[in-house]
């Protein structure tokens, strides 16, 4: 039973398509309508004037041309093919490393509060995420608390330190923690580990935190 990518039965959901569905390209001669052609044009020609030779050797050239061009169309195609199943082999191999996204911004709605999702790499002792304006002003400050290395999510309700509700627009969050060394380390929004990839539609998909960003997102992988 086939079953497609959503998990439907491909015999029940699938497209049907029958032999009258199926439109035959005429748009261009294949070698073998150009050879049909040929046979056919000697077949019928005047006995009391036949077709120069110098012609037939003209024509037959052609098809040799029109078959080579076939099989170069045909050997570039597989190659593109070949160099896509590559690449898509060359993603995997990013699994576990980390990407960026090449910026630590976060969006929010005046009246409204805005989750984002943070990494540190390494073990929490103590530390703060600080949520700043275009001025690299501090308006907001959260604590982290002690946690082990990874992902985490943070929901900033919008207001600053002084409990002010804050315009709509863009901001930037970053965070200043102490490690399990008491090492000070620092992280940002926009650079996650690479824990899966997806191909979805020719689209190739990479899972940061607990989202799927399309690789054309990423900014480096390190």
């Amino acid at each position: 039973m086939a079953i497609n990518s959503i998990g439907l039965d491909q015999a029940v959901y699938g497209d049907y398509q029958t032999t009258a569905d199926v439109v035959e390209d005429k748009t261009s001669l294949s070698n073998d309508d150009f050879m049909t052609l040929l046979l056919v044009e000697l077949q019928y020609q005047d006995p009391t004037e036949p077709t120069d030779t110098e012609q037939i050797l003209t024509q037959t050239s052609q098809l040799a041309s029109l078959e080579a061009t076939d099989k170069t169309n045909q050997a570039l195609e597989d190659l593109a093919a070949s160099l896509s199943a590559s690449n898509d082999f060359s993603t995997i191999s990013a699994i576990g490393k980390t990407a960026d996204l090449g910026s630590n911004a976060i969006a929010i709605d005046e009246g409204s509060s805005s989750t984002f999702e943070m990494y540190f790499p390494s073990d929490i002792s103590q530390g703060t995420v600080e949520i700043t304006d275009v001025e690299g002003n501090i308006l907001k400050t959260l604590d982290v608390g002690t946690n082990p290395a990874g992902v985490y999510q943070f929901t900033w309700d919008g207001t600053d330190n002084n409990g002010e509700q804050v315009a709509g627009g863009i901001y930037y969050a970053s965070a200043s923690y102490t490690d399990q060394n008491n090492e000070a380390q620092t992280t940002r929004v926009g650079t996650y580990p690479i824990e899966s990839v997806r191909f979805d539609d020719g689209t190739t998909l990479l899972k940061l935190g607990s989202s799927y960003v399309p690789l054309e997102n990423i900014k480096e992988i390190y």
